[in-house]
């Protein structure tokens, strides 16, 4: 068998982290008809933790001696990660998961303008209007005003604010800090919400079929965060990170066979140009970082 390049292995490895993790958005929201938010919030975390934690332990990466700096941004991240979750588990559990998953593919959008304006970081007029046409794209997802208009788009677009603080607080973390780490802070910030939230609420039994949705959303989770370092140590990001976009096609799959819901035709145009936007600003990325390569003084 002829041996798969690092760029194809970084691209299969997306692919199945972004599966993963949209298999384990539908189980999730499979669950919010027997068990509320934030005990199911608490109960996958547990198992995230215990699961990272031996990883942490295994790599010799727990460790607690960082710069303060490092422990600002950290935290900064994990506060990131809280909103993200809730406001993405809440649209979820309210919204057909094809059309929460389409407004999220416009970060990579969100995350170039935050660099831009936080971090000093070069936007060509280009890419600036790949980015505002990719939010027109998310305002014909969300419909505002329109009959199919779902208050719960918001929880979708507060979750793409708070994930691009959690990634741009990761940006000025030095290297230091590692990775799962950083993930394991945010999986014990993250079950600490979900348990702080369920002392408000009355939790529910479990059934079968309620434990067995919560241990595939845990092990579909666990498997989507291992694919997913495993991508970006494998081949280069300009040709893995367009593969992100698996997770729109696998939601509208699941939310058909599944869940029985299909959007309507001004939410997937409105994806179309997400994604469409969201690829040209990745290819003209890549294409700048050839020419900056063979030019250092050029502009963007």
């Amino acid at each position: 068998m002829p041996v798969l390049s690092d760029n194809m292995r970084g691209a299969l490895f997306m692919m199945g982290a972004m599966c993963a993790y949209t298999v384990n958005d539908a189980f999730m929201k499979a669950l919010s008809d027997e068990i509320p938010l934030f005990q199911a919030i608490f109960f996958r975390g547990v198992g995230a933790v215990i699961f990272l934690a031996l990883m942490c332990r295994v790599l010799g990466q727990l460790r607690f001696r960082f710069a303060v700096r490092d422990w600002g941004f950290l935290l900064l991240r994990t506060a990131g990660e809280l909103g993200g979750t809730f406001f993405f588990l809440t649209a979820l559990f309210n919204m057909p998961i094809a059309n929460v998953s389409a407004i999220l593919q416009v970060l990579p959008l969100s995350v170039s303008l935050a660099a831009a304006l936080f971090l000093g970081e070069a936007l060509g007029w280009r890419r600036l209007t790949a980015i505002f046409v990719g939010f027109v794209g998310v305002i014909l997802i969300i419909q505002p005003g329109g009959a199919d208009f779902s208050i719960y788009s918001l929880y979708a677009v507060g979750a793409v604010a708070c994930i691009t603080m959690r990634d741009i607080a990761v940006r000025r973390m030095s290297r230091e800090v590692p990775s799962v780490f950083v993930a394991l802070v945010a999986a014990v910030g993250v079950t600490c919400l979900g348990g702080v939230g369920s002392l408000f609420i009355n939790w529910q039994p479990f059934t079968v079929t309620s434990g067995l949705q919560l241990a595939g959303a845990m092990s579909f989770l666990i498997f989507g965060y291992i694919a997913s370092v495993s991508a970006m140590r494998s081949g280069e990001i300009g040709f893995v990170a367009p593969f992100r976009y698996t997770s729109l096609l696998v939601a509208l799959v699941l939310g058909v066979l599944v869940f029985g819901e299909w959007p309507n035709a001004l939410a997937l145009a409105g994806g179309a140009v997400v994604v469409a936007t969201g690829l040209f600003t990745l290819y003209r990325e890549t294409q700048l970082k050839v020419r900056h390569s063979v030019v250092p003084d050029r502009v963007r």
